[in-house]
């Protein structure tokens, strides 16, 4: 039988509009506040650099640390934040995930030194790595499986959103209190209003239906799916979620113990694959040290920080057209294309740092196919790997296992963070991106090798089909 498209799928009712469909709306709204804190502190470290170095004497080591230590807090919260999530909660987690944010962002902006700054970007980071766990699992939970491509891809829209924002406030924030000493805690203050909103705003969200029926709530779930749902659909979607949590209640699933189950442990590998070749795009290299690369690529400096934000932008555009095309084309498809194309502009941007002499044109050629690379990579890649993470996991170990695949996600990415800099000092932009273009070929060969289709497919068939294929 079809299952893709608008074809109901094992025996489900279509999910007709109605007034559930704007409350589904405003879930994904709240919910996604937590991506554009992700995004926000991730980025706003790049325009405060500056004057937070001055500020609080910091050595190249230093400077290092309190960059990086966000990264490394990222992964261990996105480990923790799985297990917190499956134990007490999406919606309770994201709670928390909100006050551990303020928390993070006060201590920052107070910080009398490095080391006190370092503690609380630390934080930030478990808050970071924790919504990057548990808001992909909240929303494809709460969504129907046509609409889960599209609403689980709103958290990746909030992230680059955060990211470019961060890039905007600085520039404004810097404009105009640039001469204080201070202006950097400025920059990180903003960060407090949307964590904030995101505390307020999940008060009055509900739980995920499916992990309330994994604790036994059945009455409770039927009630937040009727929220969401046809009537219809509802009844019936409860009764296909019942089925499955029964059947997992036979088998014993969600813990560590589910590792040595052959089909859940393959699966682990596939998350573990998608998260750390994402990384392995060198997206984060980019967006951590893009007016670098483009002043060692011939701009000057003042240049240099112009151009850097059409990479914010771009990113901004090509999450805006993935999430147009997401659900009308196979994942696997768009995965393949979207590892081709930035495999093949790391090609340009290492021929045209190789090849072409020093100057203007050489400036320009690098910038044109770095900024076509993020386009590329964020309206493909980047969103995709988020939304399959939130697919392919059985119900009951699903926020533990995307807690590993997340937890090597952050550490790929703290890799690429750490090795960029000195590796382009040491080898040049050419060599570099030539690495790029090696590891986007293995990820190729991957993808096409080892990672199924997920479209089209409820969470429960998508369970059901890899119980099968893998055991």
């Amino acid at each position: 039988m079809d299952t893709r498209g608008s074809t109901p799928v094992g025996g489900l009712p279509p999910d007709s509009a109605g007034p559930h469909s704007r409350r589904l709306g405003i879930i994904a709204v709240v919910a996604t506040f937590g991506g554009l804190l992700f995004g926000y502190d991730t980025g706003v470290i790049n325009g405060a650099l500056e004057p937070l170095k001055d500020d609080l004497s910091l050595t190249a080591f230093t400077e290092g640390f309190v960059v990086s230590i966000l990264i490394f807090g990222a992964a261990i919260g996105a480990l923790v934040g799985g297990r917190l999530s499956d134990r007490f909660g999406r919606r309770h987690n994201i709670l928390l995930l909100a006050g551990v944010f303020v928390v993070g962002t006060l201590g920052c902006v107070l910080a009398p030194n490095w080391e006190v700054l370092a503690v609380f970007r630390f934080v930030l980071g478990l808050a970071v790595g924790g919504a990057s766990a548990t808001v992909p699992v909240y929303l494809a939970e709460v969504s129907p499986f046509e609409k889960r491509g599209s609403l689980v891809t709103r958290n990746e829209v909030m992230i680059v959103s955060g990211q470019f924002a961060a890039f905007v406030i600085n520039a404004i924030i810097f404009n105009v209190w640039g001469e204080h000493q201070s202006v950097w805690r400025f920059m990180l203050l903003v960060a407090v209003l949307p964590a904030i909103a995101l505390f307020i705003g999940m008060l009055r969200m509900p739980e995920s239906p499916r992990w309330l029926v994994a604790q036994g709530r059945d009455d409770e779930a039927l009630a937040v799916l009727r929220q969401v749902r046809s009537p219809e659909r509802a009844e019936a979607e409860m009764a296909e979620v019942y089925a499955l949590a029964e059947e997992e209640k036979v088998s014993q699933t969600g813990g560590t113990t589910d590792l040595s189950v052959r089909w859940i442990r393959r699966l682990i590998v596939i998350g573990v694959g998608l998260g750390v070749f994402q990384q392995f795009t060198g997206i984060n290299s980019v967006m951590y040290y893009g007016t670098q690369l483009l002043a060692d690529a011939g701009f000057d400096s003042n240049s240099a920080i112009i151009a850097n934000t059409l990479n914010g932008l771009f990113s901004v555009l090509g999450i805006t057209v993935g999430l147009l095309i997401m659900n009308k084309v196979d994942r696997r498809t768009m995965l393949i294309a979207g590892f081709s194309l930035t495999t093949f502009f790391h090609l340009l941007v290492g021929l045209s740092a190789l090849l072409l002499p020093d100057g203007t044109a050489k400036a320009y050629f690098i910038l044109v196919f770095v900024v076509l690379f993020v386009f590329c990579m964020q309206g493909t890649i980047g969103p995709l790997v988020w939304l399959m993470l939130a697919e392919i996991f059985p119900l009951k170990i699903r926020s533990f296992a995307i807690g590993i695949c997340v937890f090597m996600l952050w550490i790929a990415n703290a890799a690429v963070a750490l090795a960029f800099p000195p590796v382009v000092n040491a080898l040049g932009i050419a060599p570099t991106f030539f690495v790029f273009v090696a590891l986007g070929l293995l990820a190729l060969l991957f993808i096409t090798t080892q990672v199924p289709e997920t479209r089209g497919r409820t969470l429960e068939e998508l369970e059901d089909q890899f119980r099968r294929e893998y055991s």
